[in-house]
């Protein structure tokens, strides 16, 4: 019975995995953990920002749109950096400047209108500006991540390996958003520019951190890139068991592109729900709609970090597949649960509805291990990285219109189609999954 026990996995167990790893696994994550408390205290807030200084729906949409484009493209010249100047250099320019990036999007409060005659320049064009500065260590980083753990973890518990890293780097998705709501606890400005000089802080760590501990003689990062030059050849690499597992996840993420960007302003300009509870010794609290939302991030993360380890020692009795494809559903159905779901309830109860919904967004993370396990794990040792790009590559350039497509039906149409038709895109995808997927061999 204790021995049972003892094999019973808790995200602490995660973390004891993460820390048996290897330095460089270490050292990258510790980095990631301060680039994602800038990111996530940054980027889910940015779509209310822009509307702050007055972009429109169309606009955030475009803006989701470019994200999608640097998610694409930058992993490859990322690559061709790395194999010029050595993966620790790399990624120190890398980190500068998204710490400038950030450093934009701060200045952008403070800088008036400027007419040129033919256009007006808003404020809100030097937040596109400060993003293709702000993902480069981000977009970089993927690969780098995924071909160094499956270096230093054993085919058969790659996805405990991804859960132990995801869990120490997504601590920092929860506390993130909790930071935000104590300072935009009121209304979101002047708050968020408080935020954003905390992101340029954490980013500054960040790139300190793996500049000087993080030790490149033996990795591959800085190989595993070659540029466009290789991207055919990379794709026609890719192993078959990918495929179907590609086409599926392109639905679901193309469906969770068209919506990502606006599920801050269903809550803060839709039903424009706030927070008021009391609590032990605090006392009662009256939060902003942007600040809930900051709590239900922070919701979805706690699932999130309580149910990823042990859906990865789960994978090891039931397949990859299944725990994969909970991840999709949840994906695929969030979004029309979210529109439509609280106005069947009474005002009373929509925060704890969302509260309720949040939670269930958590699920999506608990597949998250499970599904780059099955990305890495067919390919050759010493490819993963290549093969991490290539599907990163496609997947990213197919998903790019899906953030000016939500912004259209947003703006133009009406949000809850949007949302509707990004659920429909995303179950698609779940079926595909359900009868095509295939499963790792060290998994069966």
């Amino acid at each position: 019975m204790s021995q049972k026990r003892a094999e019973v996995p808790g995200p602490l167990d995660a973390f004891r995995q993460f820390f048996s790893l290897q330095r460089d696994v270490m050292v990258l994550s510790l980095a990631m953990f301060a680039f994602s408390l800038g990111f996530q205290m940054t980027n889910r807030f940015l779509p209310e920002y822009l509307f702050y200084l007055g972009a429109t729906g169309f606009v955030v949409g475009v803006f989701a749109t470019l994200g999608n484009v640097i998610g694409a493209v930058y992993p490859y010249y990322g690559g061709v950096v790395s194999d010029r100047v050595g993966s620790r250099y790399a990624l120190t320019v890398f980190g500068f400047l998204s710490t400038f990036g950030f450093g934009i999007w701060l200045a952008a409060n403070y800088v008036p209108a400027t007419d040129l005659g033919v256009i007006v320049l808003e404020p809100w064009v030097w937040i596109f500006v400060g993003l293709l500065l702000a993902q480069c260590w981000k977009s970089f980083g993927i690969g780098g991540h995924y071909a160094i753990v499956k270096q230093a973890t054993e085919p058969n518990r790659l996805a405990r390996g991804f859960a132990s890293t995801e869990t120490f780097r997504r601590t920092a998705f929860l506390i993130a958003p909790l930071i935000v709501a104590v300072l935009v606890a009121d209304q979101l400005m002047p708050g968020f520019l408080w935020v954003l000089v905390l992101g340029i802080v954490f980013a500054l760590f960040g790139t300190f951190v793996q500049h000087w501990l993080y030790e490149a003689d033996e990795d591959t990062v800085g190989k595993e890139f070659q540029g466009f030059g290789q991207i055919v050849d990379d794709l026609r690499a890719l192993p078959a068991a990918l495929r179907p597992l590609l086409v599926a996840d392109t639905f679901i993420r193309f469906a969770n592109g068209m919506v990502y960007a606006f599920f801050i302003l269903v809550i803060t300009q839709v039903f424009e729900i706030g927070l008021t509870a009391t609590l032990p010794v605090v006392g009662t609290i009256d939060l902003s709609p942007a600040a809930f939302f900051a709590v239900l991030l922070s919701i979805e993360m706690l699932v999130a970090l309580l149910t990823m380890a042990p859906a990865a020692k789960l994978a090891e009795r039931v397949g990859l597949k299944p725990i994969v494809g909970l991840g999709f559903f949840v994906y695929a159905a969030f979004p029309i649960l979210l529109i439509f779901t609280p106005q069947f309830v009474a005002a009373a109860d929509q925060t704890w509805l969302l509260i309720a919904l949040f939670a269930f967004s958590g699920l999506r993370f608990a597949g998250l291990p499970a599904h780059k396990a099955l990305i890495v794990g067919p390919a050759e040792r010493g490819a993963g990285g290549r093969v991490t790009g290539s599907y990163y590559f496609v997947r990213g350039a197919i998903v790019i219109p899906s953030g000016v497509l939500g912004g259209f039906l947003w703006q133009f149409v009406d949000p809850e189609v949007s949302f509707t038709i990004a659920s429909v895109v995303g179950l698609i995808g779940v079926a595909y999954f359900a009868i095509y997927g295939q499963e790792f061999d060290a998994y069966r």
